[in-house]
């Protein structure tokens, strides 16, 4: 008998420990940053969570990449790259995959590595496209160009 209770006593341990293991591993997936484009060329950053709100600014980029940071029923707290934050409602948000450049004269490659033919040069601040990302790289197209360019220059959705 005594052999049988420290047997459910050790599965009740394991259980616990297994409880709070998932719940910890939770908290660290939530606290990863989640990013969204804008779904629209013209797209209202509010003061709050409803349509009651005032308008806060008026963006004019589709797919400019941004970090959702809270939530209330339709609506998003998101955070540009210049740390603007404000709700915008989820019918203007999308999953395409965009970034910003955050450095200036960042040279798009033609290939994954710093040995291929430069394409061109791109300022601070400039939208690209993301088509993928492997390793260190990611394929990326802005204007008429297309290339490779490394991900630590880029925000947003990868």
């Amino acid at each position: 008998m005594l052999i049988v209770l420290m047997i459910v006593k050790n599965k009740m341990n394991k259980l616990i420990a297994l409880f709070f293991f998932t719940i910890l591993f939770n908290d660290l997936i939530a606290a990863e940053e989640k990013f969204l484009t804008l779904r629209n060329n013209k797209v209202n950053l509010r003061q709050g969570p409803s349509f009651q709100y005032p308008i806060k600014i008026l963006y004019k980029k589709k797919y400019l990449p941004v970090i959702i940071e809270d939530r209330s029923e339709n609506f998003r707290k998101i955070r540009d790259h210049q740390n603007n934050s404000g709700w915008i409602h989820i019918s203007q948000l999308s999953k395409k995959k965009a970034a910003i450049i955050l450095e200036d004269n960042v040279i798009v490659f033609k290939g994954p590595t710093i040995y291929s033919k430069p394409q061109v040069k791109l300022e601070k601040g400039r939208l690209c496209l993301i088509y993928k990302c492997k390793d260190e790289w990611c394929k990326i197209k802005t204007g008429d160009y297309k290339g490779w360019v490394k991900i630590q220059n880029l925000w947003g959705r990868l």
